[in-house]
């Protein structure tokens, strides 16, 4: 205890062990107290790491709502709710999508690009299909080797995949900013793209192969520069490991675009490194590492 500061102190349990677990999720030792007093819910810290404790925990007061606390649980294997309705106001999620902007526009444009086709208007479907790179050196539509990561063809295809490009790409956005996400999202989506066309055809769409890169990005910075504060649990990785090697066994109802998947992995995994080499620090929301 020598070692330890006491850095907040809470009314209530539940957002003491909330701040303990994202503080912990940063590399931070930290630890829930409880103390026989009013105001009991303490959050003590090493000594050494006070100051950038003090940092998150004024953050944390300000908004602890924000999605990334309860991840954080998540990852540490806890599930800590606070109270429901505060999860569910709509000035709460517009405030979680202006945090992340870019990620918050692909979510949607995903999202108005699948609600569109399943109303029968096309148009945006048309115009963001891939076609041979023959064609395209014809018509020079450059945009559509980006354009499949925005064509979902089901409810649970699209589910899917902005679930993890939400998880995923805010961290990402969060830690580096808006410009490297930017390029770690055109990076995967062209190279999965196009391993996909030249093996398959142009008949696929799907975020999945960007998915699989931010996937391979955050697996391997968390290797590579544990430092940063931002990784991805091994269960996770595992088992979207054995999802692409199911997808090779083709023993589901669905095809997938296994090759879009394997390419986007290993082109996250390459920009994660370059990106290592780096000596990146946590951006503030106005401000970018490029």
């Amino acid at each position: 205890m020598s070692d330890l500061n006491l850095l907040v102190t809470f009314s209530k349990e539940r957002p003491a062990r909330l701040l303990t677990d994202y503080l912990q999720n940063q590399g931070v030792e930290a630890q829930y107290i409880l103390a026989h007093e009013p105001n009991g819910h303490s959050v003590v810290v090493h000594q050494s790491q006070w100051q950038i404790a003090k940092s998150i925990a004024d953050e944390f007061v300000a908004d602890p709502y924000a999605t990334k606390y309860q991840e954080a649980a998540w990852q540490q294997g806890n599930s800590i709710n606070l109270p429901a309705s505060s999860w569910f106001s709509s000035q709460l999620i517009v405030q979680n999508l202006k945090q992340v902007p870019l990620t918050s526009i692909i979510l949607v444009v995903c999202l108005l690009t699948f609600g569109l086709a399943f109303l029968g208007i096309l148009g945006p479907y048309n115009w963001l299909r891939i076609l041979p790179l023959s064609d395209l050196a014809d018509n020079h539509q450059w945009w559509r080797i980006v354009g499949p990561a925005f064509i979902h063809f089901s409810t649970l295809h699209i589910a899917f995949n902005i679930l993890w490009w939400w998880m995923l790409g805010k961290q990402i956005e969060q830690t580096f900013g808006k410009s490297c996400l930017l390029l770690l999202f055109l990076f995967t989506a062209i190279t999965s793209n196009i391993a996909q066309l030249l093996i398959d055809g142009p008949n696929f769409g799907g975020l999945s192969g960007v998915v699989y890169g931010l996937v391979g990005c955050v697996w391997w910075l968390g290797w590579l520069k544990p430092q940063w504060g931002i990784s991805l649990p091994k269960p996770i990785i595992i088992f979207l490991l054995v999802w692409l090697v199911v997808g090779y066994a083709d023993i589901l109802w669905l095809h997938m675009a296994n090759t879009a998947h394997t390419a986007g992995l290993i082109s996250g995994c390459l920009f994660a490194f370059v990106l290592s080499r780096f000596e990146c620090k946590q951006v503030t929301p106005d401000r970018d590492i490029l």
